[in-house]
């Protein structure tokens, strides 16, 4: 464990300094965290176990190094799973507008997995879990970096790697219930989820939303950015993805527009919760481009003057 930890300082450094003079996320420093996050020492991540606090400690220390303060008194928000005690790591980078601070944007992703609980392949019964869901993991990471280099949000941004979500959404539904309780002002709540491969059926756009229906997120985010960013999935419409990820918790809790990019719906990658689901499987580069898209999206989410992402119903 000392090596590992070892290993996360060096980790935490290197990303500390590749983000100087550089315009945006690399490809290597994708790579880094993925790789660390899936490697065999982190026992798959499962909720509650040793490697889910040990990928939690490189979580915090690649938030303070790059001045994301702890949401709370420190960056553990706690819970419990019956008897097991369970955490989510929550980061906020606040607002600089006196007013516009008050409005929480969300950015999200699970970094547990199944751990052990996984069919053996070929020797290997460890779920890493790279695209589900290290690389939502990663993309929460680097763009709390580059969003904190910048440093001129006016709304506040909230931080969050979700544990629990293989069990239930556990993590996510006490986090939005907490802050449901706490009159938290949230303006919308994106979730990054499987983000490591493109699709493979040159569809016109990177990445798709669910829910695309209930609310103009796709045609904002568009706006914001490439035009060409955001699609729809028929696939993700008809297993409803909507309500299968942590962006499900903060709509049931707000009603507010919560949710999920993803790059994977199920059509382009063969290993979902299954053992070779490694970190050699993923596109770095496909990665690196959709968060350098979303930095400048996600820039005028939190400067727009007014609340431009709404549910149709409103």
């Amino acid at each position: 464990m000392k090596k590992l930890l070892l290993i996360i300082m060096i980790l935490v450094a290197y990303n500390c300094n590749a983000v100087r003079g550089s315009d945006g996320v690399t490809t290597d420093e994708m790579n880094a965290i993925v790789y660390f996050l899936t490697s065999d020492e982190l026992q798959g991540r499962d909720t509650g176990s040793e490697g889910i606090e040990t990928a939690a400690i490189y979580i915090e220390d690649y938030f303070r190094s790059h001045g994301i303060k702890p949401y709370y008194e420190t960056y553990r928000d706690s819970y419990k799973i019956k008897e097991m005690d369970a955490f989510n790591v929550v980061g906020v980078l606040e607002g600089k507008d006196p007013l516009l601070k008050n409005e929480i944007v969300i950015l999200g992703a699970h970094f547990d997995h199944i751990g052990y609980r996984v069919k053996p392949f070929e020797g290997d019964s460890i779920g890493n879990g790279a695209n589900d869901n290290a690389s939502g993991t990663a993309t929460v990471l680097a763009l709390a970096k580059q969003l904190a280099k910048l440093n001129n949000n006016r709304r506040t941004i909230i931080f969050t790697l979700f544990s629990g979500e293989e069990l239930g959404l556990l993590g996510s539904k006490h986090l939005a219930g907490r802050l449901k309780s706490e009159n938290s002002n949230l303006y919308t709540m994106i979730n990054f989820e499987m983000l490591g491969v493109p699709f493979n059926d040159n569809r016109g756009y990177d990445v798709f939303l669910t829910g695309y229906d209930l609310s103009n997120m796709a045609d904002k985010l568009n706006d914001y950015g490439d035009p060409k960013f955001i699609g729809f999935s028929e696939v993700a419409k008809t297993y409803n993805l909507f309500k299968a990820s942590d962006n499900y918790s903060f709509y049931n809790e707000f009603k507010m527009p919560s949710q999920t990019i993803s790059s994977c719906d199920l059509t382009n990658y063969n290993f979902y919760h299954h053992a070779n689901d490694e970190a050699d499987k993923l596109d770095y580069e496909h990665m690196a481009n959709v968060v350098n898209k979303l930095i400048s999206v996600i820039e005028a989410i939190a400067n727009s003057d007014t609340k431009e992402i709404k549910m149709h119903n409103e």
